[in-house]
């Protein structure tokens, strides 16, 4: 009897590509790919049934550093293109790399429609509230007052949240993530894990137009009392245990309380199934209250390639391809009259 070759696990090395990573030095991306090629052996995939799909802007060179097939596209399509891979090939480990200006600005209907079909990808939107690749101007996620070379007096923009923006379109995963952060590679593992769209936002840190926006909430001086890390069916607590997130029921709405002794009876528990606690995670102001991290949102609904599959299996049943058929029928014609003159 023939005996079974296990397959060798692969390693972070066998996903790193011989391309020269072009970032700036102290770039948030750095770490993010690194978590990646990490994570990917753990995932149980294969590089060649693994596709990184990317748009325009720093966030966008990603491909060219993962040994896998890649297709670096053009500003605001990457979900298009990675619609046309996935439904051309199901079999395929589809990820989707953006910024906040390629996803939000020229890409936001794509992702839009991306999201709300829930086709089966990772996607996982670098968000550092800036254009980093054409040099600092304000993105739709700067915040009101963001000096950049396009508003030298200040953005007057009311910033997009990227999570709100996923759940009102539809999406049935969503998490958030920070580049440095030993929790980004089991957020990214929870994304992988989940059977349709999965929509990841990273807070990264650009270096040299933005630098240190973040610090509020991921400097490890302020981490303990800024950062809530969800978990499904534990008790939304933050600052060392010592302060917790309430349901106000008058005004429905979340409230910050103190846990004394150990007490937890007041403080919600996190359902990542409910929509309704991802919508108030998502849009709880930072600074009165915590940025809320890890998986918000987890609830999985029948996929896109999946019904398009289906669908056309069930349209060519007993039937056989004819080319020629196809082409002659329906509405035809034969043109006998010549043309009036010119």
């Amino acid at each position: 009897m023939n005996d079974m070759t296990p397959i060798a696990k692969s390693s972070p090395k066998d996903w790193e590509s011989d391309q020269e990573v072009r970032w700036c030095p102290g770039c948030g991306d750095y770490a993010i790919l690194k978590a990646v090629q990490r994570t990917m052996p753990e995932l149980g995939v294969k590089p060649e049934n693994t596709v990184f799909v990317s748009g325009i802007g720093c966030s966008s060179r990603f491909p060219y550093y993962m040994e896998t097939y890649g297709f670096h596209t053009i500003h605001g399509r990457a979900c298009a293109v990675a619609t046309g891979v996935k439904l051309a090939n199901p079999d395929l480990d589809v990820w989707i790399i953006t910024g906040d200006g390629d996803a939000l600005s020229i890409g936001g209907n794509h992702t839009m429609h991306l999201l709300r079909r829930n086709l089966d990808c990772q996607l996982l939107l670098f968000n550092n509230e800036i254009y980093g690749l054409t040099k600092g101007q304000y993105s739709p996620t700067s915040r009101v007052g963001t000096r950049s070379p396009s508003t030298p007096f200040g953005s007057v923009d009311r910033p997009a949240s990227p999570c709100a923006f996923a759940l009102g379109s539809g999406a049935r995963f969503i998490a958030r993530g920070i580049d440095v952060h030993k929790n980004l590679p089991a957020v990214l593992k929870a994304a992988h894990a989940h059977k349709g769209a999965a929509f990841v936002e990273i807070f990264q840190n650009c270096i040299v137009y933005n630098d240190d926006v973040f610090a509020p909430f991921t400097e490890k001086a302020n981490a303990a009392g800024s950062q809530l890390w969800v978990e499904h069916g534990k008790p939304l607590l933050f600052a060392g245990g010592t302060k917790g997130l309430a349901l106000d029921r008058e005004r429905l709405a979340l409230k910050v309380v103190d846990v004394v002794d150990g007490d937890v009876s007041e403080v919600l528990v996190h359902d990542q199934t409910s929509r309704m606690i991802a919508h108030l995670l998502v849009e709880m102001p930072f600074g009165p209250f915590p940025m809320a991290l890890g998986v918000l949102y987890d609830d999985p609904a029948p996929t896109f390639e999946s019904a398009v599959v289906a669908q056309n299996r069930q349209a060519s049943e007993g039937k056989t391809a004819d080319l020629q058929k196809l082409l002659s029928q329906g509405q035809t014609w034969m043109v006998e009259k010549e043309p009036h003159p010119l």
